[in-house]
């Protein structure tokens, strides 16, 4: 079999090779320019793939370049390749990805990325027709994205109107459509975030919109920004590429703490190590916690939960995302993406857990509480920003609950 490999490029640098099989197995090189470059296992590219002469597999982070389900299909569809070719993906798909990396074949500068504006009418077909686009991908695009939701990859342009990126353009908004099952799910996304914001907690501008006789969802993506009037990436990764734990097997379930997904005991111990102030790190992941259980986010696994590389050698907690309120659907899973001091159902965590949960990792009690108490306390005076009655009828009932006796 020929060796079929493709170049990564982060910040203009070809810092790795990628090589992979047709069966979807993936391994990864450093060049000798990053070697060079940067200090021994630092995690430039990814937790899970530190800075090493050695080649490493690289399949679980590949995958989490990758989106799941009928995207998936669609993507390969396109690309002239079986779905669990994850290179043969990539070698399309993959020079406008999740963080800071271009993966491709040849130079970044020798292609010519560029956008397509938008018309009002063509961006309503293009959410009519998400299922035969998903991401909003033809031939041209060279961009992918993780997830099941449906969703397409936007630019904004200078006055204010919408692009498609081309060619390995960074894309810097993500559009999603309101979910034909749970309808109003993007709504109480957009006023989780709203709350988030309101709360001094980090999260990323959102707006509603309706198109295509359609509610959408539209999200500035925060692992993008601006400079001297261009777009530029900014690296992450999400907590299962981090742990290198592929969120494909256990039938898909991987992500989730319960099928042997991360935990935030393990978010914790990448913080202690890698971050470059652990102890702000590790409060910032208190207060995630917290705002998970006061949404009632059962959904806040593996993937939902994200790294950002400020450089070379550190991480930083990444803003919250995809915070949907999954417990205004009875439909919808009610045990936690990652448990909170062992309690699965977060309909029972209580105060207690919440700072239980933190000194494990380990944050001293006194500072747990205060962190746990202040959270609770902004999120309160925050509700009345808050229209969407559904989700702050849920977070008062939640704090309430937080605080009673068992």
């Amino acid at each position: 079999m020929p060796t079929r490999e493709l170049g990564v490029w982060l910040h203009g640098t070809r810092v790795a090779d990628l090589r992979g099989t047709k069966t979807g197995s993936m391994s990864l090189r450093y060049s000798t320019a990053a070697l060079e470059r940067f200090p021994g296992n630092a995690p430039l590219i990814s937790c899970s793939l530190p800075l090493r002469r050695q080649r490493q597999d690289a399949s679980a982070f590949c995958e989490g370049l990758l989106p799941e389900g009928q995207h998936r299909q669609a993507l390969a569809s396109l690309a002239r390749v079986p779905s669990f070719d994850k290179l043969g993906i990539l070698t399309h798909f993959g020079r406008d990805v999740a963080g800071a990396l271009v993966i491709a074949q040849d130079e970044p500068g020798e292609r010519s990325p560029g956008v397509i504006p938008y018309t009002a009418d063509s961006l309503d077909d293009e959410v009519r027709t998400l299922d035969e686009h998903p991401l909003g991908a033809y031939d041209d695009s060279e961009l992918s994205i993780a997830g099941l939701q449906d969703k397409i990859l936007l630019v904004r342009l200078p006055d204010g109107t919408w692009g498609r990126p081309i060619h390995g353009s960074p894309s810097t908004h993500i559009l999603k459509a309101d979910s034909l099952r749970f309808p109003g799910i993007v709504t109480a996304e957009h006023a989780a975030l709203q709350l988030a914001r309101a709360s001094g907690l980090p999260a990323p501008a959102s707006e509603l919109a309706t198109l295509g006789d359609r509610d959408v969802l539209i999200i500035e993506r925060f692992d993008r920004r601006t400079a001297g009037g261009t777009y530029e990436r900014i690296h992450q990764e999400d907590v299962c590429q981090a742990l290198g734990i592929d969120p494909s097997r256990a039938q898909g379930h991987a992500k989730y703490e319960s099928a042997g997904g991360p935990s935030f005991d393990d978010i914790a111990k990448l913080l202690q190590q890698w971050g470059r102030d652990a102890e702000r790190e590790l409060e910032a992941l208190l207060r995630t916690v917290v705002f998970t259980v006061l949404i009632g986010n059962a959904d806040a696994h593996g993937k939902n939960i994200a790294l950002l590389h400020p450089d070379a050698t550190s991480i930083e907690l990444a803003p919250l995302y995809d915070v949907v309120p999954t417990a205004l659907w009875p439909g919808l899973r009610t045990e936690a993406g990652m448990f909170v001091a062992g309690v699965k159902d977060l309909r029972r965590v209580r105060f207690d857990h919440l700072v239980d949960e933190a000194v494990r990792w380990p944050v001293p009690r006194a500072r747990a509480l205060a962190v746990a108490r202040d959270t609770c306390d902004r999120v309160h005076g925050a509700l009345v920003e808050i229209e969407h009655d559904e989700l702050r009828s849920l977070v008062a009932q939640r704090l309430d609950a937080l605080t009673r006796d068992p």
